[in-house]
């Protein structure tokens, strides 16, 4: 799996936020329009999301419909990973001590967070890494 520029995970939002399949002209109403795109830049995009392997088309009539093959959530694990590891060493501290460090996050929250891990931490997944 690849990270996907901006505009093509737009896209996929969309994709995702919505009932499968779902067709051009309501992606054009939901995203193209808003975007101001025209009608083959937003088929470009799906092009390349097909090409990807993100999603997979059918035509029905006059109508094309798009279903995602990727999940929402894989795809933000995917993601999520790929940052913690690259800026962060893998390090949940290193990630939550930036945003403390500059005082994104108030003591509130910080004091919500504890109490959040306190009350989910026997239902963690433990991540294990590959070993090589």
């Amino acid at each position: 799996m690849k990270r996907l520029p901006d505009t093509e995970f737009d896209v996929m939002k969309v994709i995702w936020n919505n009932p499968s399949p779902i067709t051009t002209n309501v992606l054009m109403e939901k995203i193209g329009n808003e975007r101001e795109w025209p009608v083959p830049a937003l088929i470009t995009m799906l092009n390349r999301l097909i090409e990807k392997g993100y999603i997979y088309s059918e035509k029905k009539g006059k109508m094309r419909y798009y279903y995602p093959i990727v999940k929402k959530q894989e795809y933000l694990e995917f993601v999520t990973h790929e940052f913690m590891d690259k800026y962060h060493g893998g390090s949940f501290t290193s990630f939550f001590a930036t945003f403390y460090d500059v005082r994104m996050v108030s003591d509130e929250t910080l004091i919500s967070f504890v109490e959040w891990v306190k009350c989910r931490r026997s239902e963690f997944r433990r991540y294990t890494p590959d070993k090589k």
